[in-house]
């Protein structure tokens, strides 16, 4: 996931309060600011390229350690895909899950609301990419967990690579779920209630669930490892929206009549609080 390195300092400046031309575009449920959001963003990225340098530290398997393996060593819950692998669920989960990364924010800039304030949500959108792939690299970097398909006889020279400890926890799903649930989050928050809404929500439930599933045919992941990694990914995808939400409240006037006590009609202003 190095892409999302090389977005951190873009997602900085990207992060900024909207200018005046925005404002004017459309109002935003969030509230950013560069002070705040640029710091934690350049902070994500070191994190997670430290994450990817432990990742690099690591050494690969020796053929007496690949002789050792036993599925009896698994988990119960896990073992069913012990030695499972399939290039072609490798090449599906790789196209199901790479491209959903620039098409769910892209859609977002279809929807007249967002798209007026779209740089501060692809500002968003890097925080929280970047969050989940620093839990990511760190999880990968200092966790030694043999890949399924090391259990088997396939794999080739990837039997005995570094990344053949990497399979906690999913990325693949992580990286995806935190797309879909963050475009979901945020079409939500600029038009709630909107029609299809439960669709949208759906289909950002499903593509991700898409792709542990073929991470787990491919060898890749571990039941228990996809599950880690959808929970970090929807989480990330929800609740970085979520933290820059407008939480401020006001008064405004409002006209109010009605009977009073003897019968007689009345009329006035009041004021009410907007949360």
């Amino acid at each position: 996931m190095k892409f999302f390195f090389s977005l951190a300092l873009a997602g900085s400046l990207l992060a900024t309060a909207p200018t005046a031309t925005a404002q004017q575009t459309a109002e935003s449920p969030y509230h950013t600011r560069f002070a705040v959001d640029g710091p934690i963003i350049l902070g994500l990225g070191a994190t997670s390229a430290f994450g990817l340098y432990r990742v690099q530290q690591k050494s690969g398997l020796s053929d007496a350690e690949l002789a050792n393996l036993k599925k009896e060593d698994v988990p119960s819950f896990d073992r069913f895909s012990a030695g499972w692998y399939s290039e072609s669920a490798q090449t599906a989960s790789d196209l199901l899950c790479y491209p959903t990364l620039v098409i769910a924010p892209g859609l977002l800039a279809l929807n007249d609301k967002v798209r007026g304030r779209y740089g501060q949500v692809l500002g968003m959108y890097v925080e929280a990419m970047l969050a989940s792939d620093a839990l990511f690299t760190t999880s990968v970097g200092n966790i030694y967990r043999y890949r399924p398909y090391l259990y088997g006889s396939e794999g080739g020279s990837g039997r005995s690579g570094k990344i053949a400890t990497n399979s906690f926890f999913a990325g693949h799903t992580a990286h995806t779920a935190t797309a879909t649930f963050f475009a979901a989050k945020v079409l939500h928050d600029f038009n709630p209630g909107y029609e299809g809404e439960g669709l949208v929500w759906g289909a950002a439930a499903v593509v991700p669930a898409a792709v542990a599933y073929f991470r787990i045919e491919a060898g890749k992941h571990f039941l228990s490892d996809n599950l880690v990694g959808y929970a970090v990914g929807a989480t990330m995808g929800i609740v970085v929206p979520q933290l820059h939400k407008n939480k401020g409240a006001g008064v405004s006037l409002a006209p109010m009549q009605g009977l009073n006590v003897n019968g007689y009609s009345y009329s006035g202003m009041m004021l009410t609080k907007q949360l």
